[in-house]
């Protein structure tokens, strides 16, 4: 049972690498709430560097030194949601964000937590920093059924409308 889920695995990390990911189990929520789904792959040399630097200012500055992992504000984050129990905080790299978007489910469980700890070490070592931050940019979900940085561009900026 391991060997298949780790070839499985394997497989889907390598074709990942090079390729786009097809559907993620968020975006095929989205569409089964109605939500729909408009997403359109771009490669990173296409995304504006600004646009690249702002996420990486935005989420996650540490997202170049570190292995995957925060440990400062993970501490952080665990020191303020044993203070504040109805605030949760939370610390997520870029990486981990983006092995929670690609290969998990949304939500909070330690089941899903335990799992996104697996994927982000793996696509830490296979992928990189800069395969990362694009595939980020590709899935993240950027307004209800809007996923990608490009989608989100087409929405807000060049299908606008006046009012």
């Amino acid at each position: 049972m391991f060997s298949c889920f780790y070839l499985l695995h394997s497989y889907l990390h390598l074709f990942i690498k090079v390729g786009k990911p097809s559907i993620t189990i968020t975006q095929l929520v989205s569409v089964l709430k109605g939500e729909g789904l408009k997403r359109d792959y771009v490669a990173i040399e296409n995304m504006s560097a600004s646009a690249r630097l702002s996420v990486i200012a935005s989420e996650d500055q540490l997202f170049p030194d570190h292995g995957g992992f925060d440990w400062k504000h993970i501490e952080k984050a665990i020191e303020y949601n044993k203070k504040k129990p109805n605030r949760v905080r939370g610390a997520s790299t870029l990486s981990q964000q983006t092995a929670k978007n690609v290969f998990l489910w949304q939500g909070r469980s330690w089941l899903r937590k335990g799992l996104e700890i697996y994927f982000t070490k793996m696509i830490e070592w296979v992928w990189g920093k800069k395969r990362i931050l694009e595939v980020y940019l590709n899935v993240a979900e950027m307004g209800k059924g809007i996923y990608g940085i490009e989608a989100a561009a087409q929405q807000y900026f060049i299908n606008r409308r006046p009012n």
